[in-house]
């Protein structure tokens, strides 16, 4: 299967979170999705009733935190108490169903091993959050963390814009993931210490092991951030995401930017390698060909 070179977003007709047309898609919703594209829904809403628009407040989020969010240790990030916090975490589980319940329809064959699930509400408007370079959304990236090492699973996201006063969430979405490795991979120059890896999962300083494809994805991310001209002239589109519509794509692998916004739903999920169809156009992969080595071991 070849690989697009230059940015692409999919347009898909589905209307609700279980539309029967989403089977008949499936072939061409994950062909796309594999090779590094963003399957965009305009039609597909997630709307909330007036007790859950009241939730789009910033001020619930806690001032120590970009997002609120919902995984299996329980809601994270919010200083709501009593029903405010009962629901959001209501709100959250409800988007990290529906969302669900369209990856089953679309990709059947991630459904028996995708894990890990992650809701997110973004309360702040973009640019009012002000991290570090290395955390700052609004730089082209491709999703790689110092603590949570994927050794090779995928990031599968789930977008939604839920502004309720109209105004778009505006991405970068970059070209393809081989063509950007192949330009930083001459940068990508940090030795790599196995035995340090394992020490930082020792004193719990990562979740999980490092391997030499997670310290590539680290460096590669940086890279990206700090490349001046790569976010100026770079190979991408900007994309407008109105109201009411949902985006899929992943991460790890899509170079994407969020430049401006207000109040988005986020899910995620961690997809096996094995689960893929074309394993060859995931990052490790990609990666591993472009280096002539193993990355796992």
């Amino acid at each position: 299967m070849n690989t697009p070179t230059s940015p692409s977003i999919v347009d898909l007709p589905l209307r609700t979170w279980d539309d029967p047309e989403a089977r008949a898609l499936s072939g061409e919703a994950l062909a796309a999705l594999e090779q590094g594209q963003v399957l965009h829904f305009p039609q597909l809403s997630f709307p909330l009733s007036a007790e859950e628009t009241a939730l789009l407040d910033p001020a619930l989020t806690d001032p120590k935190r970009k997002n609120i969010s919902l995984s299996a240790r329980g809601l994270a990030g919010t200083v709501a108490e009593g029903e405010t916090r009962e629901r959001l975490h209501a709100t959250l589980a409800r988007f990290r169903d529906q969302s669900g319940i369209l990856l089953d329809a679309l990709f059947p064959g991630y459904s028996a091993t995708r894990h890990s699930p992650a809701t997110s509400l973004r309360l702040h408007a973009i640019g009012t959050w002000h991290p570090s370079w290395r955390k700052d959304d609004r730089l082209l990236h491709v999703d790689a963390f110092p603590s949570r090492p994927l050794r090779g699973e995928r990031i599968l996201r789930v977008f939604n814009n839920i502004n309720p006063h109209g105004v778009p969430r505006t991405w970068h979405a970059g070209g393809s993931f081989e063509t950007t490795a192949r330009h930083y991979l001459p940068a990508l120059n940090k030795p790599w210490h196995p035995w340090l890896a394992g020490l930082m999962n020792t004193l719990g300083i990562t979740k999980q092991r490092r391997t030499e494809y997670d310290h590539l994805m680290l460096q590669l991310h940086d890279n990206m951030k700090r490349d001046a001209d790569y976010q100026r002239e770079g190979d991408w589109v900007e994309v407008n995401f109105m109201p009411g519509h949902t985006w899929v794509c992943y991460s790890d692998q899509v170079p994407h930017a969020a430049l401006s916004g207000q109040f988005m739903l986020e899910q995620t999920w961690h997809v096996p390698l094995a689960a893929m169809s074309h394993t060859e156009l995931a990052p490790v992969r990609v990666l591993e060909r472009l280096m002539g080595r193993p990355l796992l071991v």
